[in-house]
């Protein structure tokens, strides 16, 4: 049976433990001078509806260091679901290469995707959740903390795609979760009602505020993302001006532990949901997070294509 990366919440603690520790062991061997080419003569078809510097090239260089290749597919070589069939693209690069990553606007594609196609599908973003990010975030906080039990999460702004897979996380690996928006821009209840039968299991505490300021108390991770996503740019002035109190700020990180570090999964509007002083201060770690893309999805391709390794 084959294996997908579609979301967070389908994989046991267990499994997304296996995967976090594999990128640990494959992030370690390449700073020791590389990785071993254990997915040679492998290659992923990367397709894009959205564009990426981050998706893009971290999974092109995951590939290349581990002695696969990458095809990247733009929006006007496919016209996913448009020129052509997602059932039809999913079977005839199921023909062609091994394993295929997506990055889509609408969760359904990738889902269609994972049915049709005989390998491995990962998402690499939809307006659902973006569980490779998930990863790359949960093995920035692992690196600072050693674990996630009880490590306070605290996440300002959107009930987004970002804020799903970080819940998630959080609930299946028994890190405490916060989220403070503004009203309308709520977690998905159905995704809180999962979330939440997740953390009975591990021990996670979840909340849903309002105000930042008692949501940033006690906070070990101050995670805080875009206002305004791609596909929503329609909606830009009126978001800033909702938004315009969960700005993460040098004030607001004050009011976190000392220890707090501060995460954004980029692209970041500086001046809006954080400053520069932020971005650029002592507590981010903004940075390491983008590159930790790259090794976590390192260990999600192993994981799919079946190797083993660490």
């Amino acid at each position: 049976m084959k294996k997908d990366f579609i979301a967070i919440s389908d994989h046991s603690p267990e499994e997304l433990q296996d995967i976090l520790n594999l990128a640990v062991s494959l992030k370690k061997e390449w700073k020791l001078g590389g990785n071993a080419p254990i997915l040679k003569d492998k290659v992923l078809a990367m397709i894009f509806q959205k564009p990426s510097l981050r998706t893009r090239v971290s999974f092109d260089m995951a590939m290349r260091h581990l002695g696969g290749d990458a095809l990247y597919l733009s929006p006007a070589e496919i016209g996913l679901g448009k020129r052509e069939s997602i059932a039809d693209v999913a079977r005839v690069l199921s023909g062609y290469v091994e394993v295929i990553m997506a990055r889509v606007f609408e969760h359904e594609h990738i889902l269609e995707l994972a049915k049709w196609a005989d390998i491995p599908v990962i998402n690499g973003l939809s307006d659902y959740n973006h569980p490779c990010q998930g990863m790359a975030d949960t093995l920035t906080i692992l690196e600072e903390f050693g674990t996630m039990k009880d490590v306070n999460v605290t996440f300002i702004g959107d009930g987004n795609n970002v804020a799903v897979s970080m819940l998630f996380s959080c609930a299946k690996l028994g890190a405490n979760f916060t989220i403070a928006s503004p009203g309308g821009y709520d977690l998905p209840e159905n995704v809180l009602a999962d979330a939440r039968k997740f953390a009975e299991k591990s021990g996670s505490k979840i909340n849903t505020l309002r105000d930042v300021h008692e949501a940033v108390n006690e906070a070990d991770v101050l995670y805080t993302d875009t206002w305004t996503s791609m596909g929503q740019e329609e909606e830009a002035q009126i978001r800033e001006k909702v938004f315009q109190t969960y700005q993460v700020n040098a004030s607001l990180v004050a009011e976190a532990n000392k220890h707090a570090i501060v995460m954004h999964c980029l692209p970041a509007h500086r001046g809006q949901e954080i400053t520069d002083e932020v971005a650029d201060g002592p507590h981010s770690r903004l940075f390491p997070q983008a590159h930790n893309r790259m090794h976590a999805q390192k260990a999600i391709l192993v994981h799919v294509l079946g190797d083993q390794k660490g």
